[in-house]
C-alpha cells in the first residue's frame, strides 16, 4: 500500500502499511461528495485518514442549523477520540468532496499481528494528532467568541495568515462553509466581506484572499 503523508503514520513504512491491510485493520474506500461517511449517534471502530479531498466535521441541531468544527484535509485524521473512547458521535463526518479515506481499525493496538515497534508508533503519532486536535478545536472556540461579524472574520483571518506565514492565503472554505464555521450568517458575512474590501482592508477572489492591513 501506498504510504500516505500523515502524521498518524509518521515512522511507518509502505511495508508496514501492507502488513496492517492484510491482516484486514485498514482498508481505504472512496466517497462521493456530500456522503456521510461517519453519521451523529453512530458508533465508530475506524480512525479516518483522508487521503484525496476534503471531510467536513459538521453538527446539526434539531432546528437544522448547521456549523461546520474542522475542515479535514488529505493526510489528517478523523474520529480518532470517538472510535477509541467508544461513545456514540456527536457530529458527523460528510465528504466536502469525492474523496479517498484510509480506514484504521481499533483494534491495531490489541491485535497480536502487529509489531511492538508498529504499536508502538502508532500510539505515539495518536497522541500527537489528538493534541492537534485540541489546538484546532481551541482556535475554532477563538474565532466564534468577537460578538460582531467583523470580529470573527478578523480573528479568523489573522490566524490563517500567521498559519500561511504571510498575507495571503487560500481557506478551506466557500461562502456557505465559511458562515457555517464561524456560526454566521451567510448574507451577513458576504456583506462584511464587502464592506472590509471596500474600506481596503483586504482583498479576495473565491476563497484566496490578501489582508492589506492587518487590525490594531
Amino acid at each position: 500500500m501506498k504510504l500516505v503523508p500523515s502524521p498518524l503514520f509518521q515512522g511507518l513504512s509502505p511495508a508496514d502499511l501492507d502488513a496492517l491491510a492484510a491482516a484486514g485493520l485498514l482498508r481505504q474506500k472512496t466517497f462521493a461528495k456530500h456522503t456521510v461517511i461517519f453519521r451523529a449517534g453512530s458508533r465508530v471502530q475506524e480512525i479516518g485518514v483522508v487521503v484525496q479531498g476534503t471531510v467536513h466535521i459538521e453538527n446539526l441541531d434539531l432546528w437544522g442549523t448547521k456549523s461546520i468544527l474542522s475542515s479535514i484535509s488529505a493526510g489528517q485524521a478523523f474520529a480518532e477520540t470517538y472510535a477509541f473512547c467508544g461513545d456514540a458521535l456527536m457530529v458527523d463526518a460528510v465528504a466536502a468532496e469525492d474523496c479517498t479515506v484510509l480506514l484504521l481499525s481499533t483494534r491495531v493496538l490489541s491485535d497480536a499481528r502487529v509489531s511492538p515497534a508498529v504499536r508502538d508508533t502508532l500510539l505515539r503519532n495518536l497522541l500527537a494528532v489528538s493534541m492537534r486536535k485540541s489546538l484546532s478545536l481551541s482556535q475554532r472556540i477563538f474565532c466564534t467568541t468577537p460578538k460582531t461579524v467583523r470580529g470573527r472574520l478578523l480573528t479568523y483571518f489573522s490566524a490563517q495568515a500567521a498559519k500561511a506565514g504571510g498575507l495571503e492565503f487560500d481557506v478551506p472554505f466557500n461562502r456557505q462553509q465559511m458562515a457555517d464555521y464561524l456560526n454566521l450568517d451567510r448574507s451577513a458575512l458576504s456583506k462584511e466581506l464587502c464592506k472590509m474590501r471596500d474600506e481596503g482592508l483586504l482583498e479576495f477572489e473565491k476563497n484566496h484572499f490578501r489582508l492589506n492591513e492587518l487590525p490594531e
